[in-house]
């Protein structure tokens, strides 16, 4: 009988796949033996009537496997194939004794013993490839499955970063234009550094992975144009541990936080103030800081309805919900922003 499906082997190849004719073998060496224990014939020729039977069988319960292809309603296969085993075993017999007329009295005992077990091992071995189809069907399933989220998740990630390139586009655009309006000699030259920043950002805002050092060289420039906007009202300081230099976080992760802080914390604020980013490794974790001394959450929480949601789901595609994003507020004024992800390098 068989013991698994092949469904990629046709015809004989199919029919006395190894698995099964080993299988077949080693039940007719058993039941030839028996045979051989309870009359006077040679075990030889017990075991060889066995095999005889055997390779019917197995040959009826692998023919009737896929043929023929359309069944009466009324017919399942697996009554066709247990019906046909149970009409190939006398045949067999009778085959036998055509050639063995002596042998007649210890084929009874055979065709008796083969029809009580043969069935029964035919069910068992349906039933197995039954299970063993249902597994294959569930796994390529899965793997569809997780294939259409993996892609699904992509063309969401992709979409929101597509949403954060024209919001931060807009906002510097904005501060420029305030700088224009008000006449002031660094407009010029504020627009020079903004057309330089976004020679080196655009690549990166389309890029699907990047690391953390990009990040914070992308945040630097960033932060250099805004200090130049408000030389007076903007101090900051960032720092980058080298072990979370190489690690994996969505395109533009940090520059959000750090934006934010900007237009919402020092941007309202009549006095500037300061913004200090710390990135670090904790516990085979990544651990992103912002933190400013801004207005504080109070006004902070008028405007972060875009940029922070954007970012958690950003961060729920990337690491599918083992990243957290908390704000708090800072005495006596400003807000600290962080953020926790797997530690993960971007593959080379």
């Amino acid at each position: 009988m068989a013991t698994a499906a092949q469904p990629a082997a046709t015809g004989f190849a199919r029919i006395f796949a190894w698995p099964r004719t080993r299988f077949m073998l080693a039940a007719s060496v058993a039941l030839g033996v028996i045979g051989g224990l309870h009359n006077g014939t040679p075990m030889i020729v017990d075991i060889l009537r066995a095999l005889f039977v055997g390779s019917g069988v197995l040959f009826v319960f692998g023919a009737f496997e896929t043929r023929p292809r359309r069944l009466p309603k009324w017919l399942p296969r697996t009554v066709l194939r247990l019906l046909a085993i149970v009409v190939v075993i006398p045949f067999c017999a009778a085959i036998m004794a055509m050639l063995d007329p002596d042998g007649r009295d210890n084929l009874g005992r055979l065709v008796g013993t083969a029809i009580l077990f043969a069935p029964w091992i035919a069910v068992a071995t349906i039933l197995r490839q039954r299970d063993l189809l249902v597994r294959e069907q569930a796994f390529a399933f899965e793997l569809e499955r997780s294939e259409f989220e993996r892609r699904v998740s992509d063309a969401r990630l992709s979409l929101m970063q597509a949403q954060v390139e024209p919001h931060f586009l807009f906002n510097t655009l904005a501060n420029i234009q305030a700088l224009v309006d008000s006449g002031s000699p660094q407009a010029s030259k504020v627009l020079t550094s903004l057309i330089a920043y976004l020679r080196a950002a655009v690549p990166r805002m389309h890029s699907s992975s990047t690391t953390l050092d990009d990040e914070v060289q992308l945040v630097r420039a960033y932060l250099e144009l805004m200090q130049m906007r408000m030389p007076d009202r903007l101090q900051y300081a960032l720092h980058l541990e080298p072990a979370a230099a190489r690690l994996y976080c969505p395109p533009m992760t940090l520059l959000t936080l750090v934006e934010n802080a900007v237009r919402h914390g020092i941007d309202p604020s009549e006095t500037g103030g300061r913004i200090d980013t710390d990135i670090w490794m904790r516990d085979n974790r990544c651990v992103i800081r912002v933190k400013d001394t801004g207005v504080g959450l109070k006004t902070v929480s008028r405007g972060l309805g875009t940029g922070l949601s954007n970012l958690r789901e950003r961060l729920k595609l990337a690491f599918g919900g083992d990243a957290q994003l908390t704000l708090t507020e800072v005495a006596p004024h400003g807000v600290c922003a962080e953020i926790g992800f797997p530690g993960r390098e971007v593959p080379a």
